[in-house]
């Protein structure tokens, strides 16, 4: 594994340990969710934006320029936080660095996983990853960043 997927890799794991919510619920959610549209909107990203808990969609929003297609890239890429614990884009850095790939060898039928960054696990203080945040179309790591950031800015405002 070269010095740049190990520094990778670490930025990941660090954003997940500082990134934890106190509480989340369906208000959570429309906000979180409202300000991540309105930060799309102002940037032009065509992106689909989908907050879940528990399984229950909370939060859905296709903007212009997106397709069914990125519905099903979201379903995937929930499915692999659902899994692994961790988000979607950490599975597929890790899997990367091992040069191994989500398969039938870890236990999973690949259609239905996408270790792709954009979804990021809701995980809750003493209680453990309870939902995601997820977002398609843009490249993975632009995904990834953006729900970073976007989560990063609710926290904050939570706190602040």
């Amino acid at each position: 594994m070269s010095g740049d997927e190990q520094e990778l890799i670490a930025q990941l794991e660090a954003q997940e340990r500082e990134l934890i919510f106190g509480r989340f619920d369906n208000t959570d959610a429309w906000k979180l969710g409202c300000a991540m549209v309105a930060a799309a909107s102002a940037r032009a990203l065509a992106i689909t934006i989908d907050i879940r808990r528990h399984g229950h969609q909370l939060f859905h929003a296709a903007l212009d320029g997106t397709t069914p297609d990125n519905d099903a890239w979201i379903e995937r890429k929930v499915n692999v936080v659902n899994r692994f614990g961790a988000s979607s884009y950490l599975v597929g850095r890790r899997l990367a660095a091992a040069g191994r790939e989500l398969d039938a060898a870890l236990g999973v039928e690949p259609v239905l996983f996408a270790p792709h960054g954009g979804a990021f696990p809701i995980r809750i203080a003493g209680v453990g990853v309870v939902g995601t945040v997820t977002v398609s179309g843009l490249p993975q790591s632009e995904d990834h960043a953006f729900v970073v950031e976007m989560i990063s800015a609710f926290l904050a405002g939570r706190s602040g």
